[in-house]
């Protein structure tokens, strides 16, 4: 049976809207990465580039991911801090879409998490220029060595790797239905207030 997603159901505040359905994705057995989410960015030049991300963390002032600064993504935010978040449970039908402004992380926050992180990964943060042109994987491999060589013990971020924020001012929950007549439904951002419309699908 499908779903449906109506108002008298909805949460006031998305953050608990959110925290419902990302609940339930992560309790279900064939969502392999509840947390994967499509990052969209906007290059100075007007291209729109997309991207999946992983959602490390969120609260009532945003939702939190981790990436290299110096990346293309970290580019485009640089010159158009604003972007779009969308996360998909295909097997639940079901579909979120926010967006908003973006602000990089405290250091100490990027530092905090960078420790939970496996060696391996945290060796690769060093290792790969992210976004930029190599002639061939051996040197992604080289350059791993070297720097597991370097940090013989503990591995800290470099300067050019941190976080995101992004600050919502929209957040769509879509939920799949018979007939292509799917449930949408928009908290927008009105001062402090969050408006719930419904969409037409």
């Amino acid at each position: 049976m499908q779903r449906a997603l109506d108002e008298a159901d909805l949460a006031p505040d998305p953050f608990q809207q959110f925290t419902r359905w990302f609940q339930e994705a992560l309790n279900c057995p064939v969502i392999a990465e509840p947390n994967a989410m499509v990052l969209s960015t906007v290059s100075p030049e007007g291209q729109p580039h997309a991207r999946f991300v992983l959602l490390k963390g969120f609260d009532a002032k945003g939702f939190v991911f981790f990436t290299n600064y110096c990346s293309e993504k970290g580019r485009d935010l640089e010159a158009n801090p604003r972007a779009a978040l969308t996360l998909g449970w295909i097997e639940q039908e079901r579909q979120v879409r926010i967006e908003g402004a973006v602000t990089q992380m405290p250091r100490s926050a990027v530092e905090a998490y960078f420790k939970t992180r496996p060696r391996g990964s945290r060796l690769g943060a060093w290792a790969s220029n992210q976004s930029d042109v190599i002639p061939n994987r051996a040197v992604l491999e080289t350059r791993l060595a070297e720097t597991d060589a370097y940090f013989p013990n503990d591995v800290p971020p470099p300067a050019t790797w941190g976080g995101y924020r992004l600050a919502p001012e929209q957040i769509e929950f879509w939920q799949g239905r018979t007939n292509r007549l799917h449930d949408r439904l928009r908290y927008r951002k009105d001062g402090a207030a969050w408006i719930i419309e419904r969409l037409a699908p």
